[in-house]
C-alpha cells in the first residue's frame, strides 16, 4: 500500500480507538458534529435509523416510506444485520445494554 493508504488506514485506526475509550455520548456528538458536515451526519443517522427498524422487524416498505430511503439501500442495511457476528448487530446490542 502508498504512503497515503497507509496513513489513511493509521488515522482510521487511529479514530476508531478514540471513538472505542469515549464513554459521554455528549462528547462524540458533538465531536461528530465537528467532524462531520450536516448532510454527512445526515446519512450516518438515516443508516443508523434504518437498521434499527430492521431490527425491530419493521418492513422494508415501510422503512422507506418513514425515512424516505431507496428499498436497495434498505436491503443493504438488512444484509449487513444478517451477517454472521454482524457488526451492525453487535452495535444494536451495546445500545440495549
Amino acid at each position: 500500500m502508498d504512503e497515503t493508504g497507509y496513513e489513511a488506514d493509521k488515522a482510521f485506526h487511529e479514530l476508531c480507538a478514540a471513538l472505542a475509550r469515549v464513554q459521554d455520548p455528549d462528547l462524540v456528538g458533538e465531536f461528530l458534529r465537528g467532524l462531520l458536515t450536516k448532510s454527512e451526519l445526515g446519512e450516518v443517522i438515516s443508516r443508523w435509523a434504518l437498521v434499527r427498524e430492521i431490527d425491530m422487524g419493521t418492513t422494508q416498505r415501510e422503512i422507506a416510506r418513514k425515512l424516505g430511503l431507496s428499498l436497495c439501500k434498505i436491503t443493504r442495511g438488512s444484509k449487513e444485520l444478517k451477517k454472521e457476528n454482524s457488526p451492525f448487530k453487535r452495535m444494536i446490542d451495546l445500545v440495549r445494554e
